[in-house]
């Protein structure tokens, strides 16, 4: 259609929803008119978000869309001898509010203060780690009950090292700005491919199911990757019941939930892997005042960054960049 004049959709029709409001829960029943600007003579009308089709009952449509945050609601409005298709920008958020966690502090071990941790991830019993920073960076295998570095290989001093995690046998880890990861050999560390972001913004935490990859970019997205082809094929949206949400940073993947760290806060939401619901937050404040910091450098470099959950044990590790202790830990409700 034309974008002037008669023909453009948004001057015949518009959605209207209640009190001009835009946020809205998932499963929520919402009351919808269409507004006809132009008294055209109307067939039928169908709504959808995402493609999928939110039929009326009642002058009403329920918001039962599987992916939360921002989302597009469509009308497909028959007219005349014509079609016409308008939309309207809303939010559709968590149906419930987080619950909160703490944590019971199980063991505590030695970890070196010069690995600015940005992932963490244990593969059969062995905990590997990937560290930032210009001229810091690097991927390691760490004996975890000593601190002791038993591999590694450093990145590029251009690279800024961001998150990791592990799927068939290899490696795969992330840089921050560069638009670029790499793939390693988990036995002996050796490169064996790079790849290019999507349409994901940076690169910031990793994680997996075992059958695909979850990116952080250090926007509300989460993003899904396949292994093979590191294509970004789709993505979730993390939110509460009350806003979106843009902090997930480093993540580990648990049982169906993606729990990731608050960006440079000592806190870990925990994310419904499919919806993007963040249906708890762990206050793991305290932790902090545990370790010793580094007196020149600044709190929002020495934040809780890093978990890990262990399955054998059934419990999470976690640290900080440039922390001089890992935490084993059992999270819990409060």
């Amino acid at each position: 259609m034309a974008c002037g004049g008669d023909n453009n959709p948004a001057s015949l029709f518009e959605i209207e929803l209640p009190n001009k409001q835009k946020s809205f829960a998932q499963n929520e029943s919402v009351t919808v008119n269409l507004n006809n600007k132009k008294n055209k003579t109307i067939g039928q009308v169908t709504y959808s978000i995402d493609g999928k089709d939110l039929p009326v009952s009642d002058g009403k449509i329920t918001l039962n869309v599987p992916h939360l945050g921002n989302k597009i609601l469509k009308a497909n409005v028959s007219y005349d001898e014509s079609s016409a298709e308008i939309s309207k920008d809303i939010k559709i958020l968590a149906p419930n509010a987080p619950e909160i966690y703490t944590y019971e502090i199980i063991n505590e071990y030695p970890h070196d203060n010069r690995a600015y941790t940005q992932g963490l991830e244990f593969h059969n019993d062995t905990l590997y780690e990937s560290t930032g920073k210009n001229g810091r960076s690097s991927l390691r295998r760490v004996d975890f009950k000593t601190g002791k570095v038993l591999q590694q290989v450093d990145l590029d001093k251009t690279y800024f090292g961001e998150g990791l995690t592990i799927l068939n046998n290899k490696i795969y880890m992330l840089t921050w700005k560069a638009g670029t990861g790499f793939v390693y050999n988990l036995k002996d560390f050796k490169k064996i491919d790079t790849f290019q972001y999507g349409k994901s913004k940076e690169g910031w935490g990793l994680t997996n199911d075992g059958k695909r990859l979850y990116k952080s970019d250090g926007t509300e997205k989460i993003w899904f990757l396949n292994p093979d082809t590191l294509i970004e094929e789709d993505y979730i949206e993390t939110v509460t019941n009350a806003s979106v949400n843009d902090s997930a940073n480093e993540l580990e993947y648990v049982d169906g939930k993606i729990y990731a760290n608050v960006y440079q806060k000592s806190g870990v939401m925990i994310i419904d892997a499919k919806s993007g619901a963040i249906e708890g937050v762990v206050n793991f404040g305290g932790l902090s005042d545990k370790v010793k910091h580094h007196a020149t450098w600044s709190d929002t470099d020495n934040v809780l960054n890093g978990i890990a959950y262990h399955p054998e044990r059934k419990t999470f590790f976690v640290t900080g960049k440039d922390w001089n202790k890992l935490f084993e830990v059992k999270i819990q409700k409060k």
